[in-house]
């Protein structure tokens, strides 16, 4: 069983005018998959109007590959909005980290 953290990278292709209404799906189905599922979160980027670019961390490619049987009802209303926003949802990546630098506050001496 693979023990490195995993990475899935995103891509997600919107219709104008309706990223406040992607936002708040995604933010809401990436609380349940952290909840049910096992991931370790994920985190949202704008890139433009119309383009946002995701990110998920899971202990393993096997857990994020298991996922999806265990999420409540109310998950596939969220994944309903989410897909009606996007004109394109993308899977970019999936990557194996080998060396993690990220740090939660600026370094201070």
């Amino acid at each position: 069983m693979e023990t490195s953290t995993f990475t899935v990278i995103y891509s997600f292709a919107l219709h104008e005018g309706k990223s406040a209404e992607f936002i708040h799906a995604w933010s809401e189905m990436t609380k349940l998959i952290y909840q049910y599922e096992g991931s370790y979160g994920s985190r949202l980027h704008r890139a433009s109007d119309t383009l946002f670019i995701g990110y998920a961390q899971w202990p393993s490619r096997q857990v994020w590959e298991e996922s999806g049987d265990n999420l409540p009802e109310s998950a596939h209303e969220l994944r309903t909005t989410m897909r009606a926003c996007c004109t394109e949802i993308k899977t970019e990546h999936e990557l194996t980290v080998v060396s993690d630098l990220l740090h939660d506050s600026i370094f201070n001496q």
